[in-house]
């Protein structure tokens, strides 16, 4: 079993920046393909990124690319997530999954990940 913990949440302005982290218990982290997730107050969870067991493939949301980067240190258990020039419509609460696999292959869908942390809240302010 994988616990997952989410920080690095907060308030920021528009066009500022924030890493959040996602720290992992056990010693099979890299076992697992990560992903980050946000919800927003009243709409549904959607897909921001991903990244490959080995960093080696990494996916992103159309509404983040070019904007946000994840990344991860299997030596450290962690996975992040580099937030730029963020804008309100970014303003959520941030949650990490893992999913178990070793190949390449990256899922977008929240009900294919295994475990998941208990969110951080990200507020950009206008």
């Amino acid at each position: 079993q994988v616990q997952l913990v989410e920080s690095g949440g907060g308030l920021v302005q528009a066009g500022g920046s924030l890493r959040l982290s996602c720290a992992a218990s056990g010693r099979t982290f890299s076992s697992y393909a990560m992903g980050w997730f946000r919800q927003a107050p009243g709409k549904e969870r959607e897909f921001v990124a991903a990244i490959s067991w080995n960093g080696g493939n990494t996916y992103y949301a159309d509404s983040v690319k070019g904007r946000f980067t994840i990344s991860r240190d299997n030596a450290k258990n962690t996975v992040y997530l580099q937030m730029n020039s963020v804008k309100p419509e970014d303003t959520a609460v941030y949650y990490c999954a893992a999913h178990r696999t070793t190949n390449q292959n990256l899922v977008v869908t929240h009900g294919e990940y295994d475990y998941w942390g208990q969110g951080t809240q990200v507020t950009v302010s206008s």
